[in-house]
């Protein structure tokens, strides 16, 4: 009897041991969870912040009436951004583990390599922050809503890549949105067709500035970094004698803010956004993934969209809301569907489409 009690002892105390020990595994495992989470929440808010953030600076910075220069602008953020690419692989070196990123070197031939890049490059910027000079940024998400149409387009123009019917009914979803909003914008006598256009440009150069980055990729090593490195230290050179041509050179001399260190804070402060945006969004890919990271920035248009409506205090009618959601409505499915077929296609094909969305076209903030 004696035994026998012992030996109950013992299995109630063995089953009292595993049982703690479950409970810390289910502990261990809800905190890796938690923690898991609240850093996928902080990552998804830094890429809203900084992505928002960027479309209302650039929009104040481009709205400026006494200096009329947005060439001069995107200059001065290519510069900005050229200057953060040599600055922070000394503060990696410095501060090891706490910065990381890797260390450029000028190589002419690599810049003369990426140089057609360099030139869609350029446009698309331009484009875009011209677009967002005249439309606004309530209007902004509509009026640069055709990057996935002209996507297509040009992939089967110039790559003789197919589409299938799902994602054609997308963009057409897409298309709908785009002329709808373009209706009610008419109606309501804020639309300026000179932002459309501008738009229209845009989508179509930001679609071209995927595919020849494809081409250009190789000659850079594959590093998003170091194409971001020389595009906009051949950007800078580029728009020199466009800005001579384009007489921004005398706006510039005679704007009377020329030494005011606000404005100078408030153009830096535009860079370092421009060059964070594709840092952040290689973050938010890092840690969920390019489906979330597509869903996330078409929430994000939307929220950008209702927050300048509300920070303009404009009344919109609801078909105009409708077209808003019929663009994003469309991008999304347009997302879901090409992420379905690329389960279907090598892991390479998969990787190529992950890089493409870490790629300094993020600057144009397409917003899906």
């Amino acid at each position: 009897m004696a035994m026998n009690r012992i030996q109950l002892k013992r299995s109630g105390i063995l089953r009292m041991a595993l049982s703690g020990s479950e409970a810390a595994d289910m502990d261990a495992r809800g905190d890796a969870f938690f923690l898991r989470a609240a850093r996928i929440a902080a990552v998804v808010a830094l890429y809203w912040f900084v992505s928002i953030t960027m479309v209302f600076l650039n929009n104040y910075l481009l709205d400026n009436r006494e200096l009329d220069a947005p060439l001069f602008v995107t200059l001065f953020q290519c510069a900005v951004t050229v200057a953060l690419c040599w600055l922070l692989p000394l503060l990696s070196a410095l501060c090891p583990g706490y910065v990381e990123f890797p260390s450029l070197k000028f190589d002419p031939k690599t810049s003369r390599e990426v140089l057609p890049l360099s030139v869609v490059f350029i446009a698309m910027i331009t484009f875009n922050n011209m677009c967002l000079k005249y439309v606004g940024v309530a209007f902004y998400t509509v009026g640069r809503s055709l990057s996935t149409v002209f996507n297509v387009l040009l992939s089967y123009a110039i790559l003789r890549q197919g589409t299938s019917l799902r994602a054609l009914l997308s963009c057409g979803v897409i298309l709908g949105g785009f002329w709808l909003g373009i209706d009610q914008e008419g109606l309501a006598g804020s639309l300026s067709w000179t932002g459309v256009a501008y738009g229209v440009l845009a989508s179509a150069c930001v679609s071209l500035n995927a595919i020849y980055t494809k081409k250009v990729m190789p000659a850079v090593d594959g590093n998003i970094w170091k194409l971001s490195y020389y595009n906009n230290i051949n950007a800078c050179v580029l728009f020199v004698p466009l800005i001579i041509v384009f007489g921004e050179l005398q706006r510039i001399t005679s704007f009377s803010r020329l030494t005011d260190l606000t404005f100078w804070s408030m153009m830096t402060l535009g860079g370092v956004f421009g060059f964070a945006i594709g840092y952040v969004t290689g973050l938010q890919i890092k840690y969920t993934s390019p489906l979330t990271h597509n869903v996330s920035g078409t929430a994000k248009a939307c929220a950008q969209t209702v927050i300048a409506v509300v920070y303009n205090g404009s009344t919109k009618s609801a078909l105009w809301w409708t077209s808003n959601l019929m663009v994003l409505g469309g991008s999304s499915a347009y997302t879901w569907v090409k992420s379905l077929e690329m389960k279907k296609t090598p892991q390479k094909e998969v990787q190529d489409s992950v890089k493409e969305r870490l790629l300094p076209g993020d600057k144009a903030d397409v917003g899906v």
